[in-house]
């Protein structure tokens, strides 16, 4: 038994004379996930009750409790007509808008496949990667970076796993106008190697980088791992990039051991900036395979960018 679901589902069977709705079922799992009233005692904090309470005076809050103002003045009756007004206002609300109110809880405004869903959150090892809670404590969702209605894909490397807590903070509080980052993985510059010089050199891509072998290799299969966009440093890429690079070097490592069984190590590493050797000023992350003997003392790695410092009793 792996979650709560199971015996959730057989109780609900039982109890209703051996047969149940998905409906039914889901209901009834809801009920055991405090995630769900997590989620809504922010939502009650930070809209209803903020506006009854600080907008409106309607209510005043207590510590973690809401009063209604002039409760004590309502008669039976009184009370009675204003649940009914409040009823009668919600069916009209919803049968004007229909199930749109609740597009804010649909994450990613349409169907993510339970494969790639799957794959997100084995990714972020079942932990929200904003908070670091785990899949055990509150239940985690999978959230697009940059949203669909700003041009988002649902490749991969545009989804992230969020906790509920942290997918509704993020929507509440990010009221970015995220269009020039769509548009800003079309930028190319003329005349720039990685940009143009390619052709034909390309051994695996997705959609927002590529690699290639290096045409001056410190070891035979040097892997260079580029975003497409023309961007100076990695310091300056989206996460999307970021994914989309961080993919690419994981497939290219098992690609290159495939080819030679003699790899035993990798370096990876990237220069920022001419005064960090950087000589084509477009991002590249460099993939060099390492072997056994290759060099005679390798320890420190890329310490040795600054060779009296490669060895740990430099001083």
């Amino acid at each position: 038994m792996s979650h709560i679901y199971q015996p959730v589902m057989l109780a609900e069977l039982l109890a209703h004379g051996g047969a149940a709705t998905v409906n039914q079922i889901a209901q009834t799992i809801l009920k055991h996930d405090p995630s769900q009233i997590e989620y809504y005692e922010q939502i009650t904090r930070q809209m209803p009750g903020r506006i009854l309470t600080q907008n409106r005076g309607i209510t005043t809050k207590d510590g973690d409790c809401y009063r209604l103002n002039g409760f004590e003045q309502l008669s039976k009756g009184e009370v009675q007509a204003l649940i009914a007004a409040c009823k009668q206002r919600l069916v009209e609300y919803v049968e004007n808008r229909g199930r749109k109110i609740w597009e804010h809880r649909t994450k990613s405004s349409g169907y993510i496949s339970g494969s790639i869903r799957y794959e997100v959150l084995k990714r972020a090892k079942f932990r929200c990667e904003l908070c670091g809670i785990s899949a055990e404590e509150k239940a985690l969702d999978v959230d697009h970076i940059l949203p669909r209605n700003s041009g988002g894909s649902d490749e991969i490397i545009n989804l992230q796993a969020l906790c509920y807590s942290c997918n509704s903070m993020k929507r509440d509080k990010d009221d970015a106008d995220f269009r020039w980052v769509a548009e800003s993985y079309q930028i190319r510059e003329k005349g720039c190697l990685f940009c143009e010089g390619i052709s034909g050199r390309i051994v695996e891509e997705n959609q927002l980088a590529f690699a290639i072998r290096d045409e001056f290799p410190v070891s035979h299969l040097h892997t260079l791992i580029i975003p497409k966009r023309h961007v100076s440093t990695y310091f300056e890429l989206h996460q999307p990039e970021l994914n989309a690079v961080n993919r690419l070097l994981m497939s290219q490592r098992q690609a290159i051991l495939t080819q030679d069984s003699t790899v035993t190590g990798y370096n990876i590493g990237s220069n920022n900036g001419p005064d960090a050797g950087q000589t084509v000023m477009h991002c590249h992350v460099h993939l060099i395979p390492r072997r056994s003997g290759d060099v005679e003392k390798p320890r420190g790695g890329v310490r040795g960018v600054i060779p009296a410092k490669q060895s740990y009793s430099a001083h």
